[in-house]
């Protein structure tokens, strides 16, 4: 009877036949892969998985295709022409200065505040000056005295003039009564200038305004110490008001040094406050400074402010839209606005593209016209929008943009 064994040799093995073509199917037999089934099976699951990974990157990774429009602007010297130059800055005052005592001391008068308006000369503030003015007191009557004793030596040097042409008294006396008179003489003209510089040490308690202006702010209140550098110490205070001349108001901007060669003297230019957005006013480049900033590449201009209004104050905020050349200052006169279309703007933010790349913006929406929305806040004129952006968009993903 056949053992197990045996039974086991007699047994056929597919795995070790050769794979018999079909006689339906065309072309040569299939190469039967060595090492049997097992490694045929990794083989086919590798092929499968890199077709997988293959449709992926074709088409599952495939970047959005978007539509964009650039952003539009009306006004503020944006039209037509080459296209404006636009800087924010400060309005500052060309004529100012902080005003202090010359000589140091209590307070004791200030006679303005803030929004008063004074004329060169007028006496604003008083330091206390009591010993001051005992101080020159006591000049004027040195140079009474001195005056007096003077004049008494002169009338001692007339009598001795005459004795001593009579041979009463001797040369030598008379030389000694013309010596003491031109002593006293010099005597009385010094306590005169010491007079002078007591008077002079008295007006210096008083600070007087330096030029036609308006006080800005007050730097000291009456009773605090006041010196004339910060040498007082710690506890003393310097200036005691500042104030400026606000007919010489100017806009200061810091202009890319890349644009500054289209920038000249006496350019025209329309100014924008911030506090007041929808109003304008015309302007003029003043002066272009003969000097750049080598940290932030930007070259300072000053722009002197043609329309003077009570409302323009200084330090606020300003924007500079320089007229281009071959447009007329009443276009630019304009309020500049920035529009996009309205679907472009999604939950209070629009998508821009740089560069290949979606980017959100949040944005202050202002009117809407139907087709398009005002930008009050948040875009400078130079972006590009995505209109009707993707639900799924992110930061930083990759777009297409559609063409035609």
């Amino acid at each position: 009877m056949p053992t197990t064994s045996d039974l086991e040799r007699l047994r056929i093995r597919r795995e070790d036949e050769p794979a018999k073509p079909s006689p339906f199917a065309s072309g040569p037999p299939p190469v039967r892969v060595a090492g049997g089934s097992k490694r045929g099976i990794v083989i086919s699951l590798t092929i499968v998985v890199v077709a997988l990974a293959a449709g992926f990157l074709v088409f599952g990774n495939r970047a959005p295709e978007v539509v964009t429009a650039p952003v539009e602007i009306t006004g503020g010297a944006s039209g037509g022409g080459a296209s404006a130059i636009t800087a924010n800055g400060y309005v500052v005052a060309r004529t100012k200065a902080s005003v202090a005592a010359k000589v140091p001391g209590r307070l004791a008068y200030l006679g303005v505040s803030e929004g008063s308006r004074v004329r060169k000369g007028e006496v604003i503030a008083r330091i206390e000056g009591n010993d001051l003015v005992a101080a020159l007191e006591s000049a004027k009557a040195s140079a009474g005295q001195a005056d007096a004793e003077f004049a008494q030596a002169k009338s001692d040097l007339v009598r001795a003039t005459a004795l001593e042409q009579r041979g009463v008294i001797s040369t030598v006396e008379l030389e000694n009564a013309r010596t003491k008179a031109n002593a006293l003489e010099a005597a009385a003209r010094a306590a005169r200038a010491n007079v002078r510089l007591a008077a002079a040490t008295v007006e210096n308690t008083n600070v007087r305004a330096p030029f036609d202006g308006t006080v800005l702010r007050k730097d000291a209140e009456v009773g605090e110490i006041v010196a004339p550098s910060s040498s007082g110490g710690a506890l003393s205070r310097t200036a005691i008001v500042t104030m400026a001349d606000l007919g010489t108001l100017e806009v200061e901007v810091d202009v890319n040094e890349a644009y500054i060669a289209r920038i000249t003297n006496g350019q025209a230019a329309r100014i924008t406050l911030d506090a007041y957005p929808d109003t304008s006013f015309a302007a003029s480049v003043r002066q272009v400074v003969p000097t750049a900033d080598r940290q932030k590449a930007t070259v300072l201009v000053k722009v002197a402010i043609e329309d003077k209004d009570p409302r323009i104050l200084p330090e606020m905020g300003a924007r500079v839209d320089f007229v281009p050349e071959g447009q007329s200052a009443a276009q630019a006169a304009t309020p500049r606005r920035i529009y996009v279309p309205a679907a472009a703007i999604v939950d209070g933010k629009v998508w821009l593209v740089e560069q290949g790349k979606a980017k959100s913006q949040s944005v202050t929406p202002g009117a809407h016209d139907g087709a398009r929305v005002e930008v009050k806040e948040g875009l400078t004129g130079d972006e590009t929008v995505i209109v009707s952006p993707p639900k799924d968009l992110k930061d930083g993903a990759t777009v297409r943009v559609k063409s035609g």
